[in-house]
């Protein structure tokens, strides 16, 4: 009986035997991978390389074996390739999600201070006649209320002293203020006037004083030149209060208005900001650099704002509410459009045409093609647009008999 049941089981054992062997050795079958030749292959790649791509296995221009690439790795939907962890690792892929919200129109822009010219003087004789002495004698000198500028001397100041000094020798006064108020309509200050009623003499030489204080911001004589009353002397502007003049792009012409706060800038000052508000927005665009000039006003107590400094200003406009809006560096912006790569998750992605909106800081609106919670590529979304590309173009062919 035990021997019976020895070659029972002895026949069932190499029965079992046969059968896997059978299989294993089954012609079309590779062993252990025959689960894979279930699988269907769409086409071969190089591992190093996706965009090289072959029919049947081989070897890539490196030397490597062609890895192939299966049917239900990639996703049906036209346009969406699949990329495993390794790969989203090595070229650095990053995401953000798309939000709704508001979206302020910020403004970011450059613009140099310059003098408040609401405080500019400039400096003319109302007279013919030479410089005979200068005391500011360069740009940028400071000046004091009251201080001496320049001596003037002109025939017909000294003509017109003459004749007021004959009106007061006499006894009729409608002579004597005709005489006084030629003097003062020739530039002739009240002081000066009072000083030849004393000391009874024509002057030769007729001085100018300053009439606030601030700092020579052009001086258009010398000693010794001829000037006329069309001639600039000299400019002085006060340095207590400046402008920032900025310069905002065309586009963004629309978002600026007079009240909106600012911010300012200066690598002079590194660090700090100073605030202020839009004083005035120009009426017209630069023809050359098709820019808008918006002026800024600034307290300068402590002079630290000089003219001609480089600022950075930032301009807050009024928000847009209600609105998807991505960071800036996830659009790729092309000829015909628009694009961006919504990552679908599970190592998958798509290239997506948008709508683009306004540009805001670093961010960006989208009008179409983005629902606010869509996952968007920030990093390498170019390399992932382009074989998504591809994948769209040989699905095409693919799909033409």
């Amino acid at each position: 009986m035990n021997n019976k049941t020895l070659l029972v089981l002895a026949c069932i054992a190499t029965l079992v035997a046969g059968v896997v062997i059978g299989r294993y050795w089954a012609p079309g079958d590779t062993g252990p991978d025959a689960t894979s030749q279930d699988r269907d292959i769409l086409y071969w790649v190089a591992p190093m390389d996706p965009n090289y791509r072959r029919d049947e296995p081989g070897k890539s221009p490196m030397g490597m074996d062609l890895v192939p690439v299966y049917a239900d790795e990639v996703d049906a939907q036209r346009g969406v390739v699949a990329i495993d962890a390794t790969m989203t690792n090595n070229l650095g892929v990053r995401t953000s999600v798309a939000e709704r919200g508001s979206l302020p129109r910020r403004i970011e822009t450059v613009g140099y201070i310059g003098y408040d010219e609401d405080t500019l003087q400039h400096v003319h004789t109302r007279v013919d006649g030479w410089i005979e002495k200068l005391v500011t004698k360069a740009t940028g000198d400071p000046v004091q209320n009251g201080q001496l500028l320049f001596e003037l001397y002109s025939p017909t100041l000294v003509n017109a002293q003459q004749e007021y000094l004959t009106a007061l020798s006499s006894n009729n006064s409608v002579l004597r203020d005709a005489s006084r108020d030629r003097l003062a309509a020739l530039g002739v200050t009240g002081g000066e006037i009072r000083q030849l009623e004393k000391e009874r003499k024509a002057r030769q030489r007729v001085r100018v004083y300053a009439d606030g204080d601030g700092v020579i911001a052009h001086l258009g004589v010398r000693e010794g030149i001829y000037v006329t009353p069309a001639t600039e002397v000299m400019s002085v502007a006060k340095l207590d209060k400046v402008w920032v003049l900025a310069e905002v792009f065309e586009r963004q012409a629309a978002w600026v208005r007079p009240g909106q706060e600012a911010t300012v800038e200066l690598d002079y000052l590194p660090g700090e900001t100073l605030s202020g508000v839009v004083d005035y927005v120009y009426p017209e665009l630069d023809p050359e650099t098709r820019t808008l000039k918006v002026r800024l006003r600034f307290e300068n107590e402590a002079r630290m704002l000089r003219p001609n400094m480089f600022a950075r200003v930032v301009i807050r406009g009024d928000a847009i509410d209600n609105i998807v809006h991505v960071p800036r560096e996830a659009i790729i912006r092309g000829g015909s459009g628009s694009r961006v790569v919504i990552a679908l998750g599970d190592g998958r992605y798509r290239s997506q045409s948008v709508l683009v909106g306004i540009e805001s800081g670093a961010r960006v609106a989208i009008r179409r093609g983005l629902e606010a919670g869509d996952e968007v590529v920030t990093s390498a979304q170019f390399l992932i647009d382009s074989e998504s590309n591809i994948e769209s173009a040989l699905q095409r062919m693919e799909a033409q008999p």
